[in-house]
């Protein structure tokens, strides 16, 4: 029930999608006063309340946190998922606390070292899954390799890519560019048979669909990230204070406003609803704090499909054949 909005626009999207997705079971865990104060009468028949009186604030350290909180809606969102009442837990208030309850309670996949941030990206080209984006500021190579192994199953899945192609971001694209985490990632995907590695790919490629999966460390993905949704608000923003300057400029600005508003919902992060942490035994999603009801109800419909198409059993599966390093240092 965390998030920059409360849980007004948490409430408000799980009501859209229970009334968009009869097929699905939508439990809000929460202050049963509040969320009655929000819910409208009656409820659809899909959502549930489940009672967490404790909240984690976004400014508490994660781990504190659940420890003195063990009542909190986080945490009790990530048992109700271990104990097989629900297949996945959303939520947009702290992340930290998110992944934390996620290891505490679902623990990793077996055979995965660290669990990663994986993020879509809308590009012209289609979607462009992004990991890790921001849980493994310090990483090692055989971590890296595991990445492009849940990135691929994860975009496998969920986007019906076959052999989707995985690029490792650096700073050139020669194999001997980049840093030593960088030329030792490298080496490690590009031996990897269960990987279709296209080699390393330069920021500028990012968007540009020449691979479906970009590997990079937490601390360059989050960074990444960060700057593509900064450009994206200030581009559009400036189109706006452009199309308004004159007459010419508010005709033209007419006349492109249906291609621009295509333009705006193709590009827009919200479609995909927030990130998923791969790697654990169960469907944790992160949305960001200050995500709308619109970003909710997609997030919700991406945790179903999810869960519908085996991410965590296809991740799982690929580990266990042997398909990378482990290391568990």
């Amino acid at each position: 029930m965390g998030g920059d909005h409360g849980p007004a626009e948490i409430v408000a999207g799980a009501l859209r999608s229970a009334l968009a997705r009869p097929d699905i079971e939508i439990l809000l865990v929460g202050s049963p006063e509040r969320l009655g104060q929000l819910l409208p009468s009656p409820v659809p028949a899909n959502l549930r309340t489940v009672a967490a009186e404790q909240v984690v604030e976004m400014s508490e350290h994660p781990a504190k946190a659940l420890r003195e909180k063990p009542e909190s809606s986080i945490a009790v969102a990530a048992r109700l998922v271990r104990d097989g009442e629900a297949q996945a837990f959303l939520s947009a208030g702290n992340t930290g606390a998110s992944m934390a309850a996620a290891l505490l309670h679902l623990g990793r996949i077996r055979g995965i070292a660290r669990p990663a941030i994986a993020i879509t990206t809308p590009t012209p080209s289609g979607p462009v899954v992004l990991l890790d984006a921001g849980a493994n500021a310090d990483t090692k190579p055989e971590y890296m390799e595991q990445f492009g192994i849940m990135g691929a199953s994860y975009a496998a899945c969920l986007y019906a890519i076959d052999k989707p192609k995985v690029g490792l971001l650096n700073i050139g694209e020669e194999k001997t560019k980049g840093s030593q985490l960088y030329q030792a990632s490298y080496e490690l995907l590009s031996s990897n048979r269960s990987l279709h590695f296209i080699g390393n790919i330069e920021g500028r490629d990012f968007l540009g669909g020449k691979a479906d999966v970009v590997v990079a460390d937490g601390f360059v993905g989050n960074v990444v990230l960060k700057v593509m949704e900064g450009l994206s608000e200030m581009l559009f923003a400036e189109l706006k204070t452009i199309a308004a300057g004159s007459l010419i400029a508010r005709i033209g600005g007419a006349l492109l406003s249906p291609s621009l508003k295509d333009l705006k919902a193709k590009l827009d992060h919200e479609e995909y609803g927030g990130a998923q942490l791969l790697g654990v035994q169960g469907g944790c999603f992160i949305a960001h704090g200050g995500s709308r009801a619109k970003a909710i109800a997609n997030a919700i419909d991406v945790a179903s499909r999810m869960v519908r198409t085996g991410v965590v059993e296809a991740i799982a599966a690929r580990v266990s054949e042997g398909g990378a390093v482990s290391s568990d240092d």
